[in-house]
């Protein structure tokens, strides 16, 4: 999977922008505040629906305009399609071969991509959220079923928490619709830790192999999920249901003298293990670096095992914060594997570390022109 052009109206600071892009290694070249994240912003949003900067799309568009357009078209191993997002006032629009589609859950998963920025250090070192976010945006990518499942979660516990407000203020005294809220919760929940169980222990055995090349066979890395529930990999959906609902109950006073949900994937962890020590507490800088890029790197290769297609690798300065040894091995195990493009704002010892010439973009003010000369 490749995307081979990218048209833009409006967004951010490209009044407008059409460019053709290399299936290999693309290097966004210039100075800071020109537009290089921008660009990479844009891909992302084209394939999430969403940006990883802001939660509100106005902000996408520029200011002057009313509206934004981000395009593109996705070259797959026998497909071809274009894709096309609108946002305005009104909200967004999303089109999949010319086609609205009335939810953005078909629209996910056409195009795959991977965002390796300096911020994604903080998976490792980050709060629970900050990993349960991940596994949750790069599942739903790889399984519509995921992405539908979170939804719902998302939307029964949102209805959840405010009845449990309103139990608590005592605006409420209706039992059985909590109980009914709680079964539904149950049901989802389950649904969402047995994915999230059988996906993580996927990556963990990518994740282990890239780790083991790093760290030149002296560490070995593994994954502990953190539930309340105690589940494991291989328990059923049925078992867990069972197992929420039963957690549900002896926890329904407290919920509601609290006002909250206490129980639940939404407060699940995931913790990563160097030689059998959680690498968040007592791991070094090195440790840490090393578990964030082998867990991107990883899932470069769990994408394609599920989908039977590469996804496209977004690296917003990401080599500023690496090594030379770990640059070397990030940009190494990408070449000839996957479109990637690479934001930077020095070609300085990048391109020695390629087997095969990048093509350059220089990024200035809103504007692309590709480097004529050889990088």
């Amino acid at each position: 999977m490749y995307l081979e052009s990218l048209h833009l109206k409006d967004f951010r600071n490209y009044s407008t922008l059409d460019v053709d892009f290399d299936q290999g290694v693309n290097i966004l070249l210039g100075e800071n505040a020109q537009g290089k994240t921008n660009l990479l912003e844009a891909i992302y949003v084209l394939a999430l629906t969403r940006s990883h900067r802001t939660a509100n799309d106005r902000d996408l568009i520029s200011w002057q305009a009313d509206e934004a357009l981000v395009a593109g078209r996705v070259r797959k191993t026998n497909t071809i399609t274009p894709l096309e997002l609108t946002f305005s006032k009104k909200g967004k629009k999303a089109k999949v071969n010319h086609l609205e589609q009335a939810r953005l859950s078909r629209y996910v998963g056409q195009l795959n991509v991977i965002l390796f920025a300096p911020e994604d250090l903080e998976l490792v070192k980050g709060s629970p959220s900050v990993r349960r976010h991940f596994i949750d945006q790069e599942f739903g990518q790889m399984s519509p079923k995921y992405l539908y499942n979170a939804g719902q979660y998302r939307t029964i516990l949102r209805q959840r928490n405010n009845y449990l407000r309103q139990l608590q203020r005592k605006q409420a005294k209706d039992l059985v619709f909590l109980g009914v809220l709680s079964d539904q919760l149950a049901a989802f929940g389950a649904e969402l830790v047995v994915a999230r169980l059988t996906f993580l222990k996927q990556l963990e055995k990518w994740a282990q192999g890239v780790h083991e090349v790093i760290s030149q066979a002296r560490e070995q890395l593994t994954f502990d999920y953190i539930n309340q529930i105690k589940a494991a990999p291989g328990a059923s959906v049925e078992s867990l249901y069972q197992a929420y609902q039963t957690a549900f109950e002896r926890q329904q006073q407290k919920e509601i003298e609290q006002g909250t949900t206490l129980i639940g994937p939404h407060r699940d962890d995931l913790h990563f293990l160097v030689n059998g020590k959680n690498v968040q507490t007592f791991g070094s800088q090195g440790q840490q670096r090393t578990t964030a890029l082998s867990v991107k790197l990883a899932e470069i290769d769990l994408m394609k095992a599920i989908t039977g297609e590469y996804p496209v690798l977004l690296l917003d300065d990401v080599l500023s914060e690496l090594d030379d040894a770990r640059q070397t091995h990030l940009l190494r195990s990408i070449q000839d594997r996957v479109q990637t493009f690479l934001t930077t704002t020095s070609l300085s010892g990048i391109t020695r570390k390629l087997i095969n010439p990048p093509t350059v973009f220089n990024v200035s003010d809103g504007r692309l022109q590709q480097d004529s000369t050889e990088a």
